[in-house]
């Protein structure tokens, strides 16, 4: 007998999936917002809108190992991967042509906040200058 306190496909916070203009959107709130922005755009208020777009904070980490052949004669040197590079991903980054600056948008709820999240945000405002606008 199944426990019927879960959902079968249910995902993390109970958003579900929705599609607009042949893109997928992680939730109706994701989806309503871009539609906003299209019109947004089509009136001349923004320009340049992408979506997903990624934002390198911490680059791949890397150690030199010294290698050595058969009879103990040294080998080129090979990197080895010590940890893999951090990375935000924006929902949403536009130009306000009204001043001109460059905005990132994500589309959160407060549930969705995770200290994971208020991490990269900092890094985030740290490496690039850049506030995160939550919406």
């Amino acid at each position: 007998m199944a426990y019927r306190g879960w959902r079968r496909n249910a995902t993390k916070y109970n958003a579900s999936k929705c599609v607009v203009d042949g893109i997928k959107f992680d939730s109706k709130h994701e989806a309503e917002r871009y539609l906003e922005l299209k019109l947004l755009e089509r009136g001349g208020v923004i320009s340049d809108l992408r979506l997903q777009v990624e934002f390198e904070l911490i680059p791949n980490q890397y150690a030199t190992e010294k290698r050595y052949g058969k009879n103990g004669k040294p080998l080129k040197d090979k990197q080895v991967l010590l940890e893999r590079k951090c990375c935000y991903i924006a929902d949403f980054v536009y130009i306000d042509n009204e001043t001109k600056e460059t905005v990132v948008e994500d589309a959160k709820s407060p549930i969705t906040r995770t200290p994971e999240y208020r991490i990269k945000k900092k890094l985030m405002l740290y490496r690039y200058g850049i506030r995160i606008k939550e919406v």
